[in-house]
């Protein structure tokens, strides 16, 4: 681990994104995966320890969207997520070719309240610093990309 350290170390110095990509099974016991994952970036880059709260709670929020919705009942499929540590800024990338949703269309609200799935891409929202929504890779399933910016 530590090669893998100074050379990510110095591909970040140089400016040049460290990217890592993981592959789960859809289902909610695997998204403690992705948030080890995430924390194990903080030995790449200092990232203060609210920053990785925040951080691991829009995670979580993603890839639970696309375990719960994209292949609700059976869990069958994988959620793919990408992490890209730059100097300046972290970009987590959450896709799944399940159902899919419609990313122009606006948050349910249901008796006045934000629905339960609306609710976890306005925390995602409040959390990150730019967010895109969007169709998978291959027209079908999802992709949500989020960045924040990380200070010295």
């Amino acid at each position: 681990m530590h090669a893998l350290r100074d050379r990510a170390s110095n591909d970040i110095d140089r400016g040049g994104p460290w990217a890592i990509r993981l592959r789960i099974p859809a289902k909610p016991e695997y998204i403690t995966l992705g948030r080890l994952a995430l924390t194990g970036l903080a030995r790449l880059r200092a990232i203060g320890d609210d920053t990785m709260a925040d951080l691991k709670l829009a995670l979580t929020e993603a890839v639970s969207n696309s375990v719960r919705h994209a292949y609700r009942p059976t869990g069958q499929g994988h959620v793919e997520i990408t992490y890209e540590l730059h100097d300046d800024r972290l970009v987590v990338e959450v896709i799944d070719d399940g159902d899919g949703f419609d990313p122009d269309e606006s948050p349910s609200f249901d008796g006045g309240e934000l629905s339960e799935g609306g609710l976890g891409i306005a925390i995602i929202r409040s959390i990150a610093d730019e967010l895109v929504l969007s169709r998978g890779p291959r027209g079908r399933g999802s992709r949500l990309r989020f960045a924040k910016v990380l200070t010295a």
